[in-house]
């Protein structure tokens, strides 16, 4: 048996697509062993994206579920919506697309290669974050990092620094991203003021648990703590992340995120990556 799957890329930001009419057993399975470029039917992934079109619809609809490289599952993503809603658009010729995601009903429009998604309202309130405590965690030290949290569709913990590149980001955020007050745990970005006026980003992502070429959501979370914090006061922020440029713009308290998406390769998984049986690791 077989699984066809799509691959699509959102500035560096990978993940491979399966339509959800395909046949998988084990969905956490899958994800781990495609996503993995060292396992046998690994391509290298960010995370698998399962879509349900409902062509009937107008403008075409898709569910998307998200799986990440651990088995995990993500309520969103900036990237992974704009790859899905790029998806349904070259299968229905639309240019409009409703996004269903666990973290809600997104808006996405394709114009000129770009993808905008709708990213909702994001939140410094912790109990949605979620934070264990009280008060909003801006501009606190976590773990050596001066981080504020904010969850725009996921939890996320942004620290500012001079130079995204000076932090060995594989030393620091391993503990903040399990750090107590994050009882979910958060993605960890780091961003840098550019003289351009927008920022530098890198994260480390929860359940990837690595460094990713960009994360969407991520940028997002950089743009409104830069607005919370004085450091812009532009309705329209430009995030840089090692795989390009995304753009994050605010209306009436909601963002959304655009940027290029590219559609890489088809590709097949000639056999099902068996379910774990209990007990094993």
């Amino acid at each position: 048996m077989s699984i066809a799957y799509q691959k699509y890329h959102g500035t560096g930001n990978d993940f491979v697509i399966v339509d959800a009419d395909e046949y998988v057993p084990d969905r956490a399975a899958f994800a781990r062993a495609v996503c993995d470029p060292a396992s046998t039917e690994g391509v290298g992934a960010d995370g698998v994206l399962f879509l349900a079109l409902e062509p009937q619809f107008s403008p075409p609809r898709a569910v998307m579920t998200l799986v990440q490289p651990d088995g995990s599952t993500a309520a969103m993503c900036g990237n992974g919506a704009r790859c899905a809603a790029k998806w349904a658009a070259e299968r229905t010729g639309a240019d409009r697309i409703m996004l269903d995601t666990q973290a809600g009903t997104r808006r996405a429009e394709i114009s000129d290669g770009a993808v905008t998604i709708e990213m909702g309202e994001p939140t410094f309130d912790p109990a949605a974050v979620p934070a264990a405590r009280d008060d909003p965690l801006v501009a606190e030290k976590i773990e050596g990092l001066e981080l504020t949290a904010v969850n725009t569709g996921v939890p996320h913990a942004v620290a500012f620094v001079d130079d995204v590149d000076a932090v060995d980001l594989d030393a620091v955020a391993p503990a903040v991203r399990h750090a107590d007050v994050f009882p979910e745990g958060a993605n960890v970005n780091l961003a840098a003021p550019r003289p351009d006026g927008g920022f530098d980003q890198r994260t480390f992502e929860r359940g990837v648990e690595g460094e990713t070429r960009s994360c969407g959501t991520g940028a997002v979370a950089i743009a409104v703590a830069a607005r919370r914090l004085g450091r812009t006061t532009d309705p329209s922020v430009a995030v840089h992340p090692p795989g390009g440029r995304l753009d994050v713009t605010f209306r009436d308290g909601r963002a959304t995120l655009t940027g290029p998406t590219e559609r890489e390769f088809d590709g097949e998984v000639t056999t099902t990556p068996e379910p774990r049986r209990v007990g094993e690791a």
